[in-house]
């Protein structure tokens, strides 16, 4: 096993607690305006990458964060664990009882939420390659789905908080967008799994039909044989080993056993992490108690990690592209307003009301920069794209509370 020299050790800690400290900062004046943690988290990531630190003092940020470094080896690999769980998290989000509930309702509004925004992201983009600098013509469908997949998928967990903090979480219509959400997630990270299959990886001897087929047997076990299963072990678990500290690692060890799973076959680990957190979630014998513990574990020191390092990966002044990104925003305001807000009509809502849950299905947050993260280290996309997802991501976040209220208002 290799080993940090001594400076190296200390350099990590210092990184890992300016990173902390600023994260947690920003992340709390930005909650005094009602707006998402994650938007403070990436302002302290851009003040101390490239963007801000390494151009008012290079020196300094080359001090801070050197690449190539033992430090930023190490920093990758936590930042890479932190995101898995993440997607973990999000998993726990998706309750399988309610969607079997809302029935043929959220199907519909799943489905033209899902589909609009989808043919929105993949349509103009491949009318025009050259403006979204699709360079390589052989990569135009695998870009064209990505985007379609990045318009399509929601933030779970940010729909979820927004509509807590309206107070309609519990209501009718509040359990539609979270059921549609839970859907729209599901299928549009499958999608992007076999997305990721087409790219493929050097030395990879597993074929894009095995994966495809190993991927749907693995989500089609977890959520039938798995979730059995886990509903047998929980209760002698809980009562076995000393709670919390049982739950939560067996659920963490299963978490990154499924990621490497997925992982192994040519996907992405964070899928297999969003699988197994749906398997759990979905077990009455994982209390509320027990998901509330996980996500402050999470949510307070690892998610923190991953979103300031989104500002120290790339500079959000020279790769921001006003075009592009007033591009893929509109394409995302209108692709998911009108698909979620005719879905939700269709299932019986006022337009009012549809129009209130479009705006609710319409935040992006953490979910989209994750996408967007992934596609960019696979070379899928390039630094102007990836930012411009960002922008849209932390946009669609804090326009989609205030823009329910206002609807719900009048």
């Amino acid at each position: 096993m290799g080993k940090l020299s001594h400076g190296d050790v200390v350099h990590l800690l210092i990184q890992l607690s300016v990173m902390l400290l600023l994260g947690r900062l920003l992340s709390e004046s930005l909650r005094k305006f009602k707006q998402p943690a994650v938007i403070g988290e990436i302002i302290a990531g851009i003040l101390l990458g490239p963007t801000v630190l390494g151009m008012i003092n290079p020196e300094w940020f080359q001090a801070l964060y050197p690449v190539p470094s033992a430090t930023a080896t190490v920093l990758t690999g936590i930042v890479q664990v932190a995101v898995i769980m993440l997607l973990f998290i999000a998993g726990l989000e998706v309750d399988l009882h309610i969607v079997w509930q809302q029935g043929k309702q959220a199907i519909a509004t799943s489905l033209l939420g899902l589909i609009v925004p989808f043919s929105f992201g993949f349509v103009f983009p491949y009318l025009f390659p050259d403006f979204f600098g699709i360079a390589d013509q052989q990569d135009k469908l695998t870009f064209t789905l990505f985007m379609g997949t990045a318009m399509a998928i929601s933030a779970l967990p940010v729909i979820v908080r927004i509509l807590m903090d309206l107070n309609l979480f519990k209501s009718k219509m509040g359990m539609l967008v979270v059921t549609s959400a839970m859907i729209d997630d599901l299928i549009g990270w499958l999608i992007f799994s076999v997305i990721l299959g087409m790219i493929g990886k050097k030395g990879e001897s597993i074929s894009i039909l095995n994966t495809v087929l190993l991927t749907i047997s693995f989500v089609a076990v977890m959520l039938t044989l798995g979730r059995g299963l886990l509903n047998r072990i929980l209760p002698w678990i809980n009562k076995k080993l000393a709670w919390p500290g049982g739950v939560l690692s067996i659920s963490l060890a299963l978490c990154f056993l499924g990621a490497a799973f997925t992982e192994y076959i040519g996907l992405h680990a964070i899928f297999g992490a969003f699988i197994i957190g749906v398997a759990f979630g979905d077990s009455k014998h994982f209390s509320e108690r027990a998901k509330e513990i996980v996500h402050q574990f999470i949510n307070n020191i690892f998610a923190p990690l991953f979103f300031v390092s989104i500002g120290l990966r790339v500079n959000f002044i020279t790769n921001f592209d006003w075009g592009l990104t007033l591009a893929i925003v509109a394409i995302a305001f209108a692709g998911k307003i009108i698909g979620s807000g005719l879905g939700t009509r269709l299932g019986g809502f006022s337009w009012r009301e549809s129009l209130a849950a479009s705006f609710g299905m319409n935040a992006r947050g953490a979910m989209e920069i994750i996408l967007g993260l992934v596609a960019l280290e696979n070379g899928l996309i390039n630094e102007r794209v990836f930012v411009s997802l960002v922008i849209m991501a932390l946009i669609t976040s804090m326009t989609s509370g205030p823009l329910m209220k206002w609807v719900l208002k009048k």
